[in-house]
């Protein structure tokens, strides 16, 4: 909201919690009676209905489920197969079985319950229809039978043990007891008798399956068959190829191939690499010369010869014939050195070209045969289908012979998964009327009305209770309040200056005090409706002002009903502030003095015929410009604001107003109104004092209520 006048009631800030404990606990305060009211009322209307209701008893039997059976040969466990997740549900349907239409026709049936006056009733042959058939007539019975048993009959399964109750309601004892066991006992031969007919449908449908499979087997392996010998696949038994039983020729060639050329190509590498290691060694070096015995004489006698040439050498020269005899041995003896390291390099290289020429020709046939194996694949991937498919079927056909021979086995056996544990007793105490059950739902029912009549009066009303609920809502400063005190009680109060009413007026004259600059010391108190404590505010503020030496004056401005002179046990003088304000009297001549000390007051004294005129004239704010510097504070007790304009005029004037608001008893919409009346007026709202206000029914906890105020006295 912008500043200004109306500004003053916007919101003060975030909304407070819908509901808390406070809250609630409020509500019950408030809506006591209502409350308490309704939930005695439920209960006598409980314990009426209670005392006026016809005896109901009711008998129970017992049956015990046993969802995996008793297992005398395999095959018995045909329709049992639940997961222990599922054992549960699997009770639970079997407690709608026996409240199903079906098993009340059935009990009915054994009992021959149509033709039983003590359970149909003795006036049933005056609703037959004309024109009925005995027959039509006995099934029309039969089906009002069924209908009372499926009204009557109650199964309930406990959630620690596999046992249901079966039970029946009705007002004849022994008739309740006899109908709970023909429960149980039709129960138990319903179980038994499904039982038997489950094995005997598993095996005509088992054996149905087995012709069907045997016939789908048959064509599977025609055609597995027919496909291997038009795509010309050739099986070797002992394979171990993924799909298949046994490997096919191309398969084996293939492998034999591809060790070969491996074999091939380490040969060539081996054979490469010594030619490339012996290919530009001088022959001398080579491993093979050196480790030749033969060659390593020719070294030896070469050594030989060159140490015999090199001491000729010493006495002659080249030309003896000697060394020449030398030299030429030493050359025939080298030109066969390097023929022996020639040989044995061409050796090795015709090896390294052999080794190459036949990993080519492998790696050729490799690649021929990759290509067929290739092609093949393709065909024995689809062959492989077709295998597995008839390899499935002789699988099925097997686990479902199997299954036929255990069942065939079990077919005439009764599991015994249903027995009867215990009989029906008839039963001594009526199972209704309950009273403690029945007062303790009326109790609940009474609390459930209560607590929505007290919603639906909370709803509706809106008036003020709260301490939050003022600056929440008014958006207006809580200048404080005070507690609820009785009338005869207040005197007492007022002058006792450590009461709990005087201890929060003190609080409220110090949050006006600190509201209020000291030059701007003119304030009035008016409020929404009368009778919500403003007069009484006002003249205690004044007196409290005046005690702290503060000279103050307290006027009397509502002109209409001034209840200031009768608060204070004065009498209401002659003249006054009307008189005043005409010019009649001079203020010191109509003021009351000793009251209080610091303290005086300007009460009415003629109720004149134009209030609102009067508070609007000139008179009036002259009268306030004059008198501002002679108190230290100045205090209007104006008229209410609904539906008089004094105290808006008034607002306009004075320097601020302090608006009074009833605890409990007036709408927050009124109040509203009020406020907004005062800020279109151009008045100052100071704050808001809440009078009367009960703790108890803003929900404050009882110790807040006689406590709060206690601080520093002795209890």
């Amino acid at each position: 909201m912008p500043d200004g006048p109306l500004g003053q009631i916007g919101p003060a800030g975030p909304r407070a919690q819908l509901f808390n404990f406070a809250t609630i606990r409020g509500i019950i305060y408030r809506q006591r009676w209502i409350v308490a009211s309704t939930i005695v009322l439920a209960l006598l209307g409980g314990l009426i209905v209670t005392l006026l209701s016809t005896p109901v008893y009711e008998a129970s039997a017992k049956v015990a489920i046993k969802p995996f059976g008793t297992a005398v040969v395999e095959g018995q466990e045909v329709m049992q197969g639940y997961s222990p997740i599922q054992i549960y549900d699997y009770i639970a349907t079997q407690t709608e079985v026996i409240k199903s239409r079906s098993m009340a026709e059935t009990v009915a049936a054994d009992l021959d319950l149509a033709s039983r006056t003590d359970f149909i009733g003795e006036n049933i042959e005056e609703s037959r229809a004309s024109g009925m058939s005995d027959e039509q007539w006995r099934e029309r019975k039969m089906q009002i039978a069924a209908s009372m048993l499926t009204s009557g009959v109650v199964a309930d399964r406990s959630s620690q043990s596999w046992v249901i109750t079966v039970g029946f309601r009705s007002t004849n004892p022994v008739l309740a007891a006899e109908i709970a066991d023909a429960y149980a006992d039709a129960f138990v031969a319903t179980g038994s008798r499904d039982s038997i007919e489950s094995n005997k449908f598993a095996l005509e449908y088992i054996k149905g399956q087995i012709e069907e499979t045997r016939t789908r087997l048959a064509e599977a392996e025609q055609v597995a068959n027919s496909y291997a010998r038009s795509s010309g696949i050739i099986l070797q038994a002992g394979g171990t190829e993924e799909g298949s039983g046994s490997s096919t020729l191309t398969a084996a060639n293939l492998t034999s191939i591809n060790s070969r050329v491996a074999s091939a190509r380490a040969a060539r590498i081996e054979a490469e690499q010594r030619w490339r290691a012996i290919q530009n060694l001088p022959a001398a070096e080579l491993p093979e010369v050196q480790a030749s015995g033969v060659l390593q004489g020719l070294v030896a006698e070469r050594t030989t010869k060159l140490a015999q040439l090199a001491e000729l050498r010493q006495r002659y020269n080249d030309d003896f014939p000697q060394i020449q005899n030398l030299l030429a041995q030493l050359q025939v003896i080298d030109a066969q050195v390097e023929r022996s390291g020639d040989d044995i390099k061409a050796s090795a290289r015709s090896q390294f070209l052999v080794a190459q020429s036949q990993e080519r020709a492998l790696e050729a046939e490799l690649a021929s045969l990759t290509g067929n194996r290739l092609v093949e694949q393709d065909q024995q991937i689809e062959l492989s289908v077709l295998e597995r498919e008839a390899q499935a079927l002789r699988d099925q056909l097997k686990s479902l012979l199997d299954r036929y021979n255990q069942v065939n086995s079990a077919a005439n056996l009764d599991p015994g998964t249903i027995s009867k544990i215990d009989s029906a007793r008839v039963p001594r105490s009526p199972f209704s009327p309950n009273i403690p059950k029945n007062m303790g739902l009326a109790f609940v029912l009474g609390l459930a009305v209560a607590a929505a009549l007290a919603v639906v009066r909370e709803t509706l009303d809106d008036r003020v209770r709260s301490l939050d609920e003022i600056e929440e809502k008014l958006g207006l400063p809580l200048l404080g309040h005070t507690p609820h005190v009785e009338g005869r009680d207040l005197d007492a109060l007022g002058t006792n200056r450590f009461s709990a009413l005087m201890e929060a007026y003190s609080s409220i004259r110090a949050a006006i005090d600190f509201s209020m600059p000291r030059n701007r010391n003119v304030f009035q108190l008016t409020s929404s409706q009368a009778s919500e404590g403003k007069s009484t505010t006002a003249v205690i503020l004044a007196e409290l002002f005046a005690s702290l030496g503060r000279r103050t004056l307290l006027i009397d401005a509502d002109l209409r009903r001034p209840s200031v002179a009768s608060l204070l046990d004065i009498e209401r003088p002659k003249i006054g502030l009307v008189e005043v304000l005409l010019g009649h009297v001079e203020l010191e001549a109509a003021v009351v003095k000793g009251v209080h000390e610091n303290l005086e007051i300007l009460p009415v004294g003629e109720i004149p015929p134009n209030p609102a005129e009067l508070l609007a004239s000139r008179e009036l704010r002259d009268f306030i410009e004059k008198y501002r510097s002679e108190y230290s504070l100045i205090i209007f007790d104006s008229c209410p604001v609904m539906g008089l304009a004094d105290a808006p005029t008034l607002a306009s004037l004075v320097d601020g107003t302090v608006f009074v608001l009833e605890s409990n008893r007036l709408p927050f919409g009124q109040a509203r109104s009020a406020v907004r009346r005062l800020a279109l007026a151009g008045g100052k709202i100071l704050g808001v004092v809440l009078t009367k206000y009960r703790a108890l029914e803003a929900g404050q906890a009882y110790g807040y209520q006689y406590g709060y105020y206690e601080y520093g006295r002795d209890k």
